[in-house]
């Protein structure tokens, strides 16, 4: 599983760069040079590194319980795959390919970027309660970072499905600077650390 915690600090440093792109630019050009697009991007990126970390944690969790090597979870013993996947795993496939690819179909139409949403995916590979032992790991209540991730996740939304306009200020998109941006990063960063950390 380690694979899909240091896939996501690859993601997170593509993220990170586009914020150094726009400080670079933002130094040798003036203000009529708009950067703010980057720092949105940075928000994006950043949230779709932390929806690909938790598919690829719990798929490698799940193939990791099926193999005997972490304990079943309720939700691992109720998740439905297709007659398919079970007679390529009974035909002596290996579980990285019938059970991976099954997950990932299965998981394929779903985005674990709702801390409700991560929490669901998370329980498959370990019974814990996610947002109280991660809010432990980030010296937060589990609540107060459920709804800072709620709050990161929306203003992604904002960006992704609505060009991040003010609906109030027709015209005028949402305020977003340097520091929101990496604010928001530097949060993505310490809520999948701890994710691993309790549940890989």
């Amino acid at each position: 599983m380690l694979s899909a915690i240091q896939q996501f600090r690859g993601n997170m440093v593509r993220a990170r760069e586009l914020g150094r792109l726009a400080a670079a630019i933002a130094k040798i050009t003036t203000s009529a040079i708009d950067v703010s697009d980057l720092w949105r991007s940075q928000i994006v990126l950043g949230v779709s590194a932390l929806d690909h970390f938790v598919h690829e944690l719990t798929r490698l969790g799940m193939i990791e319980t099926a193999t005997g090597t972490r304990p079943k979870t309720d939700a691992f013993v109720r998740f439905q795959i297709p007659l398919s996947a079970v007679e390529d795993g009974l035909a002596g496939q290996v579980h990285e390919l019938w059970l991976g690819a099954a997950i990932r179909d299965k998981h394929s139409w779903l985005s674990f970027q709702h801390p409700d949403k991560i929490a669901e995916a998370i329980r498959l590979i370990s019974p814990i309660k996610l947002w109280e032992e991660v809010g432990k790991m980030a010296g937060l209540p589990g609540q107060d970072v459920k709804a800072r991730l709620e709050l990161v996740v929306d203003r992604r939304n904002k960006i992704a499905h609505e060009a991040d306009m003010d609906p109030i200020n027709p015209g005028f998109r949402w305020p977003i600077d340097e520091a929101m941006a990496s604010n928001a990063l530097d949060f993505i960063d310490r809520v999948a650390e701890a994710i691993f950390n309790v549940a890989a």
